[in-house]
Formats: C-alpha cells, sequence, structure tokens
C-alpha cells in the first residue's frame, strides 16, 4: 500500500472555507488513487487553513498527471476557494498543483501540477485530452457577445451577478467599493444639501464649499493653481490625460493662427514659424468630439466643444497654452481665444478645453483604452489558453447624469477612436515618437512609463523565452494561435475639468462674464456627483496589490520564479529613482510609482 500526502490550502477571502464534502483523487502515469473523503478531526477548509490528509493507493502511481478535487453538498450548498493542493509521494519530492479558483455546486475539477507546458510539452493523450476539455468548459462560461457594432467585443454579462464567481470581485472588495462610494454620496449629499440652503451657487469660490474630506494634496494644488497658464501646460505632460500632446510642425488649416497673434507669448528674438521650425510648438486636437451627440440632465440640454489648442515650450515658462479655438471650423462665431484677451475670456476658453479633456479622458483613456480593450485579452486568454499555459500564467499573474456625453455621444465616440485604435498606438515608445514628443522637457509620465516598459517588457520577453526558442515554436503553437486570432486584428477640483458644461461654447471674446462662466459650470448637483466619483475611483484600494507582487503562484519552476523576483527587483530600482527625483519638486508626481500600480485594472 503506497501513502501520500497531501495539503489542501483554502482561500483566504471572506467566505472562503466550506462545510460542504471534499474528495480526493490522485491520477499517475500507471493508475488512481482511491477516492479519499478529507476529513480530519475538527474543521476542515476553514478560510487560511492549510490541512493535511494521507491518500492511499494500493500500487505506485508513477508520475503524477493529475489531482481530482469533488465537491459535493453537505446540508446547504457552500461554495469553497481552493489555492492549491500539494502531494509529497512515498520517498519522492513535493508536487505543487495551483487552483486559485472557486468550486460551486456539486463539482469535478482536474489539476495540473505547476509546471508551465505549451501543448508541445504534452505527450500523453490524457493530458492533451484534459487541455481540450478545460477549454471546451470555460468556452460554454466566458462567451463573447457585440455589445454595440465599432468597439471591442466583450463578456456575455449584464450584471455581476452572471459573471462566474472566479470572475466577480471579492467579497472584501465588492463591500469596501460599496461602502467607499455610499460614503463619498452621503458626505456630498450633506453639503449639497447645506449649498443649497445657504450662498446661492454664484463664484468660483464657492467650488471650495464642496472641498472638504473627499481631496488629495493634488486636488488641493489645482484648486490653488488652476487658473495658471504654466499648470494648464503642466497638466498637457502631467495631468489625468497626458496622451493628447503633439508636436505642430505646421498649424492646421481650420486654426488661422497667425504669427501676430502670438507674438506677446514669444520668447524674445524669435516667433511662431521659426518656433514651429525648433519643435517647440504643440498641439491639442480634440476634432474627435466634433458632432457628438450631447446629453440632456434634468430636461436642459448640455454642450461640448471639439477644440484646438496651440502650446509653446518657452524657455523660462515652460510649457504654455497661446492660443484656442473652441470649434473645428474657424469663423466669426468660433474666435481664436489669446492670453491677452479680457481675463475671463481666455480663462473660459481654457475651462472649455479642460471639459473636452475630461470627455476624452473617461471615454476613450479609461473606459475604452483601459477596460474594454483589456477585456478583450482575458476574455480571450479564458477561452483559448489552459491553465497549465505559460501564457495563462503570466496574464493571470498580473455615468450618464453627470456628463456632456451621454449614452448615444460615449458610444459615438468610443466608436470613432476604436476605428484608429492600433496596436502601434499602445506601445509607450511609438507612442511618443508618434507625437513628435520624446524630447519634451518635465515629462514625467513619459520618463516614469518608459521605465515601466521596458521592465515588463523585460520580464514577459525573458517568460517567453523560458517556453519558446523561435517564431517557429510561437507559430506552431495551435491554443496561442487561437488565442490571437480572438483578440485583434486630474478631475476632481470641478473648474478644472469640468464634466459637463451648460452652456453653448463662447462666440464672443468680450462678452465673457462671471455669470456666464458660472453658468456654464456645472450645478451642485453635477458638481458634487463629479467629486464624489472622482475620489472612489482614484482613491487607494485597500486590498491592492502590486505591480510585480502576485499572491497566486501559478508558476512553480525555478527559472520562472527567479524572473518574478529579478522583475520585482527592476520595479525596486525604478521606485527608488521616481522617489529620489520627486524630492525636488514642488507638485510630486508619483502616479506610476510600482506600488501604486495594481496587477489589476478592475476599476
Amino acid at each position: 500500500m503506497e501513502v501520500y500526502t497531501v495539503t489542501v490550502a483554502t482561500g483566504e477571502s471572506e467566505y472562503s472555507g466550506t462545510n460542504n464534502y471534499i474528495f480526493v483523487t490522485l491520477v499517475g502515469e500507471k493508475g488512481e488513487s482511491e477516492r479519499t473523503l478529507l476529513d480530519n478531526p475538527g474543521m476542515d477548509f476553514c478560510r487560511g487553513a492549510v490541512d493535511e490528509y494521507k491518500v492511499t493507493s494500493p500500487r505506485p502511481l508513477g508520475s503524477l498527471l493529475l489531482v481530482r478535487l469533488e465537491k459535493q453538498r453537505y446540508w446547504v450548498e457552500d461554495n469553497w476557494f481552493c489555492r492549491y493542493v500539494t502531494v509529497e509521494p512515498p520517498g519522492g519530492d513535493k508536487v505543487v498543483f495551483p487552483c486559485y479558483r472557486w468550486l460551486t455546486g456539486d463539482i469535478k475539477v482536474d489539476l495540473r501540477a505547476g509546471t508551465a507546458k505549451t501543448q508541445r510539452d504534452d505527450a500523453l493523450a490524457q493530458l492533451l485530452a484534459h487541455r481540450r476539455t478545460e477549454l471546451q468548459d470555460r468556452q460554454k462560461i466566458y462567451r463573447w457577445v457585440t455589445w454595440a457594432p465599432g468597439i471591442p467585443r466583450c463578456i456575455d454579462a449584464k450584471t455581476e451577478a452572471d459573471l462566474p464567481q472566479d470572475a466577480r470581485f471579492e467579497n472584501e472588495k465588492r463591500s469596501d467599493f460599496e461602502h467607499s462610494l455610499h460614503y463619498a454620496l452621503l458626505e456630498l449629499s450633506l453639503k449639497k444639501f447645506a449649498i443649497l440652503f445657504g450662498k446661492s451657487w454664484s463664484d468660483l469660490d464657492d467650488f471650495k464649499r464642496i472641498f472638504w474630506k473627499l481631496k488629495s494634496p493634488i486636488a488641493e494644488y489645482c484648486m490653488e493653481h488652476w487658473k495658471e497658464d504654466w499648470f494648464f501646460g503642466y497638466q498637457c505632460l502631467n495631468g489625468s490625460n497626458p496622451r493628447m500632446i503633439q508636436r505642430c510642425k505646421k498649424l492646421p488649416e481650420n486654426f488661422p493662427v497667425t504669427s501676430d497673434m502670438v507674438q506677446s507669448s514669444m520668447a524674445p528674438g524669435t516667433n511662431l514659424d521659426q518656433e514651429l521650425k525648433e519643435g517647440t510648438v504643440f498641439l491639442l486636437d480634440y476634432a474627435i468630439l466634433d458632432g457628438v451627440p450631447t446629453n440632456t440632465i434634468k430636461g436642459k440640454p448640455q454642450y461640448i466643444a471639439a477644440p484646438l489648442c496651440l502650446l509653446y515650450q518657452h524657455p523660462d515658462d515652460g510649457l504654455m497654452p497661446i492660443a484656442i479655438q473652441l470649434g473645428q471650423t474657424p469663423g466669426l462665431d468660433t474666435p481664436i481665444f489669446l492670453p491677452k484677451d479680457p481675463p475671463l475670456a481666455w480663462l473660459l476658453a481654457k475651462i472649455w478645453v479642460r471639459h473636452a479633456e475630461f470627455q476624452v479622458f473617461q471615454v476613450l483613456s479609461h473606459l475604452l483604452r483601459t477596460h474594454l480593450v483589456v477585456e478583450v485579452f482575458c476574455v480571450a486568454t479564458l477561452r483559448q489558453l489552459p491553465a497549465v499555459h505559460p501564457i495563462y500564467k503570466t496574464v493571470c499573474s498580473s455615468g450618464d447624469e453627470v456628463v456632456s456625453t451621454g449614452g448615444e455621444g460615449l458610444l459615438i465616440l468610443a466608436q470613432r477612436e476604436y476605428k484608429v485604435l492600433t496596436y502601434r498606438s499602445l506601445q509607450p515608445y511609438n507612442d511618443f515618437a508618434d507625437r513628435g514628443v520624446s524630447r519634451l522637457p518635465n515629462y514625467f509620465y513619459r520618463e516614469h512609463s518608459l521605465m515601466l516598459w521596458e521592465a515588463i517588457h523585460s520580464f514577459v520577453s525573458g517568460m517567453v523565452s523560458l517556453y519558446y526558442q523561435s517564431d517557429h515554436d510561437v507559430q506552431g503553437d495551435v491554443e496561442l494561435q487561437a488565442w490571437i486570432r480572438e483578440i485583434f486584428d486630474w478631475c476632481a477640483w470641478v473648474p478644472n475639468t469640468p464634466c459637463t458644461m451648460r452652456q453653448p461654447p463662447p462666440t464672443d471674446k468680450n462678452a465673457a462674464t462671471m455669470e456666464m462662466v458660472m453658468a456654464s459650470l456645472p450645478d451642485v448637483s453635477q458638481s458634487c456627483l463629479q467629486m464624489a466619483i472622482t475620489w472612489h475611483l482614484g482613491r487607494a484600494q485597500p486590498d491592492a496589490i502590486p505591480l510585480g507582487h502576485y499572491t497566486e503562484e501559478h508558476f512553480t519552476e525555478a527559472p520562472a520564479v527567479a524572473l518574478i523576483n529579478g522583475f520585482r527587483a527592476e520595479l525596486e530600482k525604478i521606485e527608488a529613482h521616481i522617489l529620489s527625483q520627486n524630492e525636488r519638486l514642488e507638485l510630486q508626481y508619483l502616479f506610476l510609482l510600482p506600488s501604486r500600480i495594481e496587477n489589476s485594472i478592475t476599476i
């Protein structure tokens, strides 16, 4: 009689344990063990527990191929999250079988050992059959659906409850997410109540009255400096959406800025034509917003503009806005605003640019490029790569009442961007080069993102090289090719980045008044909601797992573990560099600290 020592680790999150029956069967090259009920004296499979059992077999099993777990209901259904199983054969080395999944209902799950294997590495018919069955089962669970034409496909689920248990928020994360949102909305509801029964919403300082607890050092800095031109330019480089700015070699035909218009913004001894040649003139072009349908909030139409903004890298003052046009078609009703115009006119023009920035950031950079595009990779991974595949292991280790673009406008905006979205534009080096901003000074977003890209690229390349020795190996991996085929062909201070505008863009530079500014900006309710959502989505998550840290140990082989450790060490160097650099900065840029970047983008 052969006796195997088996340990079973239960998940550490809330409700991971179970009181249901758990059985195990060991499957080897030479046969199977007895189907064994795992039952020690006392409580088994408690949250965070690692329980040990003895499993017998009438004869040696040979090399272990699979661990079969079965869960059967006891009195009531009680889901169970299993982290891993280890098996120590008589006189042999311990083998780890990663699981990291929920077992729901009466279910049987076969686990592979932790060593990553491509399909060509599996010769046994039993293991090849296991790969096929695992993918067939997953493809029934994770189904594609086209939400709307012209945007990426997504998983077929209308609510979180429609998702498989493994794809949902953990209970602690869901509870914290809901609690923090309720807290923010409650606090701002109290502020709204106090404002409505106090002084009217009449000037910019009134926004400070909703700026109580839901703030940060960055948001407070915005509140103090948002009117200043240098800060406007700074946000183009290091703000919430630092991807819009591009070098301007030649003025667009629909943006008739003359040299005389902006001469007062130039450094002594130069002019616009000369600076265009020198590469110190830059452009923000929001043409993608032109003609996008606008929202109606509480029966009142909202407004949107498609501005053009010219910026100049001044040798003394830094990146400064020098001309703004609030539409794509020049004319008498679309004047070009300049820094020398009446202060309120220039301020209102900048607000309109920042408002356009909010729409592009939230819909395109955040929703489309972060969530919708990455969801394609995630669903394709679950559908086409078995858990033992090295790429699967690498991947797994890692509002309509407030914005100007309502549901229809959001969709049209996303469709426009998706038409021109390329894989090249997702690669930082190419993106910066194509926009002509590789040498712009004080572009901390560029500097830090390239450091992170290098570290991630080196790590992933090293991991891929462990399992693929040539392009031929990649081309011959039918699972990987199926995966590829499924994939492709700063907002809390409201006046700085308003979520909506309640009046149309100004057509007369000399008619701007404070009343016009206040009538254009979001009202009390919209401002409170924008602040609540911005704080809620931007805050640090209590259960966040930093980049390079893995709570689930899918890789067990030494070379892969060494690469993970090397990746983590490189991230620590980047962290130290960024912290050292920020010691001399009045306004710190810490958004790309590795310790602040999550392995997941669920929020």
